[in-house]
């Protein structure tokens, strides 16, 4: 087996902390509920909305490394806004997936100040590299996208109230099918007047994070649900 180059013994704490801001909106993200999360700007708090429903991702890390770089002669601090780190799952263990060490920044600004912070991105890609990580930018194309747009849709969903035994007779049906488009299970367990119901207690359960799809499309009665594998 050969050496894990992403396997991270010792998770980094926040660098940063972030105070109030007027030029931006900044906050606490409460992440699954535990840990809470900073964010200086609407675009971070949606990448840790789309990021959070993800159950591939076990951790998000605000702030995390101090990372110095020369610019125009100078010596300066750059501090990326998050690391994101990710389960092994199904994965080789030799394929372990690598954090990634996130900037979140609107398109249009981060284009048009390319040139200036070029020397601050190639330094975190090589702060990254030598730790097994991988450097990323992250703009709204990346994240105000169809999936963001289906977990605001299922938060709708989210704090519903429905039976422990429904919630459990329904997962317990589609784990037997293995995988079945919404407009199936709905056929199969919820006919007539409680088509809408049931409709809901998808969408529920979905938002739980009981039931996974391809969030990445749009969600309509034709999406297939499965019983998640990395919970």
């Amino acid at each position: 087996m050969g050496r894990n180059s992403c396997d991270e013994p010792i998770k980094p704490s926040q660098q940063r902390k972030i105070g109030p801001t007027r030029r931006s909106v900044s906050g606490l993200y409460a992440f699954r509920g535990d840990t809470q999360i900073q964010f200086e700007s609407t675009l971070e708090r949606d990448f840790l909305i789309r990021t959070e429903f993800s159950l591939s991702v076990i951790d998000v890390i605000p702030q995390p490394a101090r990372i110095p770089f020369k610019s125009n002669g100078s010596l300066r601090i750059y501090t990326p806004d998050f690391l994101v780190y990710y389960r092994l799952g199904s994965r080789d263990p030799d394929y372990f997936p690598c954090p990634i060490l996130v900037e979140v920044k609107p398109r249009e600004l981060w284009q048009r100040n390319k040139i200036k912070w070029l020397p601050k991105w190639k330094a975190a890609h090589r702060y990254a590299a030598d730790l097994g990580w991988v450097f990323h930018i992250r703009d709204e194309s990346r994240i105000r996208d169809q999936a963001l747009e289906n977990i605001r849709f299922l938060e709708l969903y989210k704090h519903m109230t429905f039976s422990r035994e429904e919630s459990d007779w329904v997962l317990e049906g589609i784990r037997a099918m293995g995988s079945a488009p919404i407009h199936y299970i709905l056929t199969r367990y919820f006919m007539g007047a409680i088509r809408a119901h049931g409709l809901a207690l998808l969408w529920h359960l979905l938002a739980k994070r009981k039931l996974d799809c391809d969030i990445s499309q749009p969600l309509t009665e034709f999406t297939e649900l499965w019983i998640p594998t990395n919970e």
